[in-house]
């Protein structure tokens, strides 16, 4: 393939698959898109392991990788074991500092081991402890979106995010948030690229703004 090529790599967040990134278009005379996908974890696995494994599957050298909420978290963590282009984190944090206060408090209580998971067969049940009462309107969404339900994944997986441990931002990661994001709150995040009125889930309904945006930043950290 061109050289000229960049391959960039995207991970969808907590239990997505990657049709999350189903709008996500880049001009294909310069970038390729490959879409990742979450594995069950190992009994008792560290994220730096999974994160090595899941880098097996990225096949080109110096790739850009993209994550999504726990996603980006992933990324960040597949950085530490690969050589990147680049590292496009959205909807997520850089370090531990910009977690919730809710996911703080979780850690130090170890709450996040009591979290009702079992309830995943019931999806409703699920993406209201999950997301909030708030998105009860949009269960069909997350159905359609949210496939990975195996208790053992999610449970580790909400560990990971709450036990997350970076302290600070890893060098070249851009960091795209939006202002209402009610998981991890605006205020609580530092250095960003700010998206109006972007949700959690802004990937999604937001994504002429990634891909007006995506190629430019991807080659130039510029925001048109």
């Amino acid at each position: 393939m061109n050289q000229d090529i960049i391959h960039v790599y995207f991970m969808p967040g907590m239990a997505a698959n990657p049709t999350i990134f189903e709008y996500i278009e880049l001009p294909k005379d310069r970038f390729k898109m490959h879409l990742l996908e979450w594995v069950i974890p190992h009994h008792k696995e560290s994220l730096s392991d999974y994160a090595r494994r899941i880098c097996k599957n990225v096949k080109e050298k110096m790739p850009v990788l993209v994550g999504v909420s726990f996603g980006g978290i992933l990324v960040q963590e597949m950085s530490k074991h690969m050589k990147t282009r680049k590292v496009i984190v959205i909807s997520s944090v850089l370090t531990k500092y910009e977690l919730p206060k809710r996911m703080k408090l979780a850690k130090v209580t170890k709450m996040y081991k009591f979290l009702p998971t079992h309830l995943v067969r019931d999806f409703e049940s699920y993406a209201k402890y999950t997301f909030g009462s708030s998105t009860i309107k949009r269960v069909n969404l997350y159905k359609k979106y949210l496939s990975v339900r195996d208790k053992n994944y999610l449970d580790w997986a909400i560990e990971q995010v709450v036990c997350w441990d970076q302290e600070k931002p890893l060098p070249n990661t851009i960091h795209i948030h939006g202002d209402k994001d009610a998981v991890f709150p605006y205020q609580y995040i530092k250095d960003c690229i700010t998206v109006k009125d972007g949700t959690h889930i802004m990937i999604i309904n937001k994504y002429k703004w990634f891909n007006e945006n995506l190629p430019q930043l991807i080659l130039n950290d510029n925001v048109a």
